[in-house]
Formats: C-alpha cells, sequence, structure tokens
C-alpha cells in the first residue's frame, strides 16, 4: 500500500516515514532495515565515534541510508561529518545546536538537510540555513528534547514554512507509534513523521533485552524529562534540552538533587558506564518516550513500519467516510 506526500516524492521513497537517528540504538543494522521496508533510515552518530560510525555503515552494508549528529558535539569534532559524507549518505540529520556551521557543508555534499527543531524559533532558523526538511519534534518525544507539545508545535511550523518557505518539508516527531499518530501528523500539516521509540522497540535495534523488557512494561505515565543521567556520564548538554527515560532507582535518587550528583559525578559516571553496558535498566537509563504505552512487541522494523503505513490509510480513508457526508 502506497501513502503518497511530499516527503516520498523528494526522496523518492514509498512510505513518508523516517527513523530516528537514536544515539547508539540506532545502527546500520536498523537503518538498512527501515530503508529497506520502503521509508528512510538514519544512523545515530550519537557523540562521536568514529570506529563505530564506520562500522555501522559497514552494517548497513548497500542501503540508502542517512546519518544524524548532536549539532553541539559534532562542532567539537566536525571531521565526523566528512567521514559521513564519504558514504554518500541520502540525508543527513542535525539536531541540537545552531544548524549553520554545516548546512552549507552538507548541502554541497548532494545530501539532504534535515534540522530537527523544538521551538518555532529554531524552525525559522533552519529554514534560514536552508533545511530541506524541517522536523519539530514535541516533549513527547523520547531522549532529548525541550517542552513544547507535537500537537501545537507542528501545525504552528506548517504555518511557518507556508508563509516563509513553500518549498520546505516538514516531518512531526514525539509520540507517534502507530497509525493513528501517522495519519494525525498529516492531519496537522506535516508531510511525513520522524519515528524513534516505536523504531527503539525493534529486533534491529542496538537496546539491550532488559531494557527492551522495561519499556514492554511502562506506560507513557512511567516516563520523566530529566537531566541527571546527562550529569551522571559529564556530557555537556545546554540546559535547555532535558531527555526523556523511564522513571527507575537511578533516577528516583538523584532527579532534584542535580547539585549532589554533580559533587560526585566522577563517581557515579564509573556505575553508570558499567550499568550501561550491561544494559540494566534501573542503574542507567532506558530512553524511550511516551509512546511506551503504545508499544506492547519487539518486532522487526517492516512488519512496524508497514502496520503503521496500513493503519494511517484506513484511518485517514475510513474517517473521511464517517465524518464527512
Amino acid at each position: 500500500m502506497a501513502l503518497t506526500t511530499r516527503l516520498t516524492r523528494a526522496l523518492g521513497i514509498a512510505y513518508p516515514i523516517i527513523s530516528a537517528p537514536m544515539a547508539f540504538a540506532a545502527g546500520g543494522r536498523l537503518a538498512a532495515a527501515v530503508s529497506g521496508a520502503g521509508a528512510l533510515g538514519l544512523i545515530g552518530g550519537g557523540y562521536g565515534d568514529k570506529d563505530w560510525l564506520e562500522a555501522e555503515f559497514r552494517n548497513a552494508g548497500n542501503a540508502a541510508v542517512g546519518c544524524g549528529f548532536i549539532t553541539w558535539s559534532l562542532k567539537k569534532q566536525p571531521q565526523l561529518l566528512d567521514a559521513a559524507l564519504a558514504h554518500k549518505p541520502r540525508a543527513i540529520f542535525l539536531s541540537f545546536g545552531d544548524p549553520e556551521t554545516f548546512a552549507r557543508q552538507v548541502k554541497d555534499s548532494g545530501a539532504r538537510l534535515i534540522c530537527q527543531v523544538q521551538t518555532r524559533r529554531d524552525a525559522e532558523r533552519a529554514i534560514g540555513c536552508g533545511a530541506d526538511i524541517v522536523v519539530a519534534q514535541g516533549s513527547e518525544a523520547g531522549g532529548h528534547g525541550e517542552i513544547r507539545a507535537t500537537m501545537t508545535l507542528v501545525p504552528e511550523v506548517a504555518d511557518l514554512i507556508a508563509a516563509k518557505s513553500p518549498e520546505t518539508l516538514l516531518c512531526a516527531a514525539g509520540g507517534i507509534a502507530d497509525g493513528r499518530g501517522l495519519a494525525a501528523a498529516l492531519m496537522l500539516g506535516a508531510d511525513g513523521v520522524l519515528v524513534g521509540s516505536r523504531l527503539w522497540a525493534s529486533h534491529e535495534a542496538n537496546v539491550s533485552p532488559r531494557m527492551h523488557d522495561a519499556a514492554l512494561a511502562a506506560t507513557g505515565d512511567d516516563t520523566v524529562r530529566s537531566q541527571v543521567m546527562d550529569l551522571a556520564r559529564k556530557l555537556d548538554w545546554p540546559h535547555r534540552y532535558t531527555a526523556r527515560v523511564l522513571r527507575n532507582a537511578f533516577i528516583e535518587r538523584w532527579h532534584g538533587r542535580e547539585a549532589e550528583l554533580v559533587a560526585v559525578a566522577d563517581e557515579e559516571a564509573a556505575k553508570y558506564r558499567q550499568a550501561w553496558a550491561e544494559g540494566d535498566p534501573e542503574g542507567s537509563n532506558t530512553f524511550i518516550g511516551e509512546a511506551a504505552g503504545l508499544i506492547h512487541g519487539i518486532e522487526p522494523a517492516s512488519v512496524i513500519i508497514d502496520r503503521m503505513v496500513r493503519e494511517a490509510a484506513d484511518r485517514i480513508t475510513g474517517g473521511a467516510r464517517e465524518l464527512v457526508s
């Protein structure tokens, strides 16, 4: 079943879905599976490990994939963009920082420039930098973000694009985990969606079984936005961004006690790294969004995407018949 939008036509894909370049979780295997299913898969460049990045491009094989970076972190190792562009990615995804530093290099390479934003102000900046695709991310999303909600941010950015840059494409992100979310995003004015948490819960994602189990046992009520995981990992995240994760023993111990955590960061960083390496969902963090309550199994990415599209098409066509007479 096809679901045609400006995004599918521009990218030459069957479905208006892009997988989020989730740090660590979104490797080459997941990106290739998503692209193979008719969407666009992205490798998560994360905080910048060149050996890891090269290995994941190899894992993607000959699949047409892209790559995403945390912009403020990429500025510390700009050579990583050269490494990614050497693989001729379909797109480069930049989030969490001003994209201007890298925008021209990406566009000159022939890759699509995708800029994820969390505010209208940042959307204006992304448009000014020549973004081919703007991703409006609501706070429902797992991992890092801000406080605007998907339901209002997406149409506001859609109106901005219509007025100032009609050729720019728009994707919605945050809480989109099934066909209802995809259909709703299209109705809000988006040309497609960015899917994170639902594809994080896939066979191809680089996620420990214990963290998958924790997510399957959770609902959206069990998530929280916090900075303690970044303080424990001694990562220099700008204060405007927090991360949505599952509540757990680590969060209960440190959330609201950030100053105390900073004072013992060296000790806690070692504990956190060990817990992360072991896939421990209590000693580290499970990065998943409010969509946790919509996820009921760990499945192949192709199955997730196919069902999402079929559900969306049914909602759009069936809803039109039922609501419009």
